[in-house]
């Protein structure tokens, strides 16, 4: 590893295999409790049979890693030639992953900056590589600190989901709030607010959800430079489509990223997500 700072975040940011090996930016799995097994995301569960499992009603929680395991990612980083580690994890209002990797931080033999950046999926992403972009040009953790942050407040996250049974079942939005989206069968578009998913809009069908989500979007980002990302459990073909919309509707886009999301963020939205990350330069 050639840079003295080295950037760590989990397996929720779901960037690219690409975009980490350029960058050298580290992942930590968290875990998906399928039944009586714990499975690693990424490694050890598909998205399809996530879906499938969620389909049949079956039993799916999630796990955090254990401050262990990010005391022996720090460990390998550390040997690898880091100086200084930033650890940049999801929202601590959705999981306690922030609060394991400040337990092992204590006692790693680098420094490490453990960061809450608020986000997640590839809003969380794009910190990561803010942070990594800083850390090439020399940075200090500071200044990758710095940069991770200024990304998080720039950075707004939107999405749909067919149904808000899957968040409330995992206690990631209030049994009201789930209430109010289910009351006469409207579609909620929902909206990452201080770390945690609130209610936006209801709205009467899902081609009109779809509709005003491609809206929002657009207004987000404006005419400035701005990355984009589009996510999905189980519908390919919604996310392209609106992928190929908001091409032609932002004049400022530079990247596009359509992706599935993985197992633990999908255990809690369900079949038929579909999210936008805004994401200012």
């Amino acid at each position: 590893m050639s840079r003295h700072v080295a950037i760590v975040t989990d397996s929720t940011a779901y960037l690219p295999q690409r975009t980490m090996e350029r960058h050298g930016i580290t992942a930590v799995p968290l875990t998906v409790v399928l039944g009586d097994q714990a499975l690693e995301e990424g490694t050890e569960i598909s998205t399809r049979s996530l879906a499938q499992a969620l389909q049949k009603r079956r039993p799916v929680t999630t796990s955090r890693p254990s401050p262990r395991v990010f005391a022996e990612t720090y460990r390998r980083v550390a040997e690898a030639g880091a100086t200084g580690i930033v650890s940049l994890h999801l929202s601590a209002e959705l999981s306690g992953t922030y609060d394991a990797a400040v337990l092992a931080a204590r006692e790693a033999p680098v420094p490490v900056r453990v960061v809450d950046t608020g986000m997640v999926a590839m809003a969380l992403g794009f910190c990561a590589v803010s942070a990594a972009e800083a850390a090439e040009t020399g940075g200090s953790i500071d200044d990758a600190v710095t940069a991770a942050e200024k990304r998080a407040d720039s950075t707004s996250a939107f999405f749909y989901v067919d149904t808000l049974d899957y968040l409330r079942r995992g206690g990631r939005i209030g049994a009201a709030q789930a209430l109010l989206g289910s009351a006469l069968a409207v579609k909620p578009l929902l909206q990452l607010h201080e770390g945690r998913i609130d209610l936006l809009e209801k709205v009467r069908t899902a081609s009109r959800a779809i509709a005003r989500l491609e809206e929002l979007v657009a207004d987000r980002a404006g005419s400035a430079p701005v990355d984009i990302a589009v996510h999905h459990l189980a519908a390919p073909e919604r996310a392209s489509a609106l992928a190929d919309r908001l091409r032609g509707r932002v004049p400022g886009l530079a990247d596009l990223h359509v992706s599935e999301v993985g197992a633990v963020i999908g255990a809690h939205t369900g079949p038929g997500l579909l999210g936008v990350v805004v994401s200012p330069r």
